[in-house]
């Protein structure tokens, strides 16, 4: 298209350019008319006194320099008033109250679970006795638990101050009441793995727990890996209308609510007996020479089994005493390396430098010690065993 037209559209030709008018030139205004004009002006009744022109200042003299500061440790320091000083002196100062070595408390023992945690309460005067049931007050709310320890007295150095009380002993009706929250539970729990299978979650149902007052209830659970359950609280929340808190434990966690039967025969030890998980760790089982096999010392749970703890105290008095496998020792028969060794009867079998294809079998108190082993745990081994211990 030809850009003429754009040219005659916009801008026609033979068209005269419009100039914009031309203002008036500006008058300057001389300084000293425009002072008189205000002065001189009708509205101005009275005048302002002139002031007086400036005069010009002598020369200001210099100041003198100001003397260089004094470091800080060469100040001199200012004098405390003697009133501050006075009340300092007479001031009462706090007496710190030394802690009574001797001093006992009274303490109950209460359980919650069959095999669980010990907790301590202060009885408030009530006699309890083997067996009985008491209202106490936990951070989890009201729960009625059993009586373990009956009333004793303890250093108060060995717990922890101050104790909770105990609401009340257990009446019958609360006895009921308990039974009635165990019957509740067992309904619970199907409900539970009915809505796990329709929200369709990575989730296996463990256990449920109502507490005594029935302002929570508590829903146990395992998954491999982390699970967002926050529609299913809302489900069961919307159902039981009541505050729902949800817990992940371990498999270690999982045999101990379940129970069941160990490789030795006997029930599981932590649904017997242990309160408490203690740490077991592969390094147990190395001590201990026991064969680095993992279906032979783990449990039906998939980890390291408990009663490696049991005799590790001993075990590690004897390495003490006993020399490692590697160790370098003198015989009556000459020298040589520690090749195995026996904790329990101290027997070790030594490969002798001048005939190492034919050890002996010397006792521990019948050599001496020129250069202890280690007990050390090789990275192959590490690598296959590292899913057994706790993490």
């Amino acid at each position: 298209m030809d850009n003429n037209y754009f040219t005659e559209k916009i801008a026609p030709k033979n068209k005269p350019e419009e100039k914009p008018a031309q203002s008036a030139p500006r008058q300057k205004i001389n300084p000293d008319e425009f002072v008189e004009h205000r002065q001189n002006h009708p509205n101005n009744e009275e005048k302002r006194p002139q002031r007086a022109p400036r005069q010009e200042r002598p020369d200001r003299q210099e100041r003198p320099q100001r003397p260089e500061r004094q470091e800080r440790a060469e100040r001199p320091e200012k004098p405390e008033r003697p009133e501050r000083a006075e009340r300092r002196e007479n001031s009462p100062k706090p007496e710190k109250k030394p802690a009574d070595p001797g001093a006992v408390v009274e303490i109950i023992g209460v359980r919650f679970k069959d095999v669980g945690k010990v907790y301590y309460f202060a009885p408030n005067g009530v006699a309890f006795e083997q067996g009985d049931r008491a209202i106490v007050e936990t951070a989890r709310g009201i729960e009625c638990g059993d009586i373990v320890l009956t009333n004793r007295t303890v250093p108060e150095s060995t717990i922890v101050s101050p104790l909770k009380s105990i609401i009340r002993k257990a009446t019958p009706a609360d006895i009921k009441q308990l039974e009635e929250k165990r019957r509740q539970e067992k309904e619970i729990m199907q409900v539970f793995g009915e809505k796990i299978a329709q929200h369709r979650l990575d989730m296996k149902p463990i256990d449920v727990d109502c507490t005594f007052d029935g302002s929570k209830i508590l829903f146990y659970f395992t998954s491999d890996g982390r699970v967002d359950f926050r529609d299913l609280v809302k489900d069961l929340a919307s159902v039981y209308r009541t505050r729902i808190e949800l817990r992940q434990i371990g498999v270690r966690d999982e045999a101990k609510m379940l129970g069941g039967l160990g490789i030795c025969g006997r029930p599981f030890c932590c649904s017997s007996f242990l309160g408490e998980f203690q740490p077991v760790s592969i390094k147990m089982a190395k001590e201990q020479s026991l064969s680095l096999n993992p279906t032979k010392i783990s449990g039906t749970c998939g980890r390291l089994m408990c009663c490696l703890k049991y005799e590790q105290n001993c075990y590690e008095e004897f390495l003490r005493t006993t020399p490692k496998v590697g160790a370098y020792v003198e015989t009556s028969e000459g020298r040589g390396r520690v090749s195995e060794t026996n904790l329990l009867t101290g027997i070790l079998k030594v490969q002798l430098d001048k005939n190492p294809d034919a050890p002996i079998t010397v006792n521990k108190a019948d050599v001496k010690l020129l250069k202890d082993g280690q007990v050390r745990i090789s990275r192959d081994e590490m690598k296959a065993l590292k899913n057994l211990e706790d993490k």
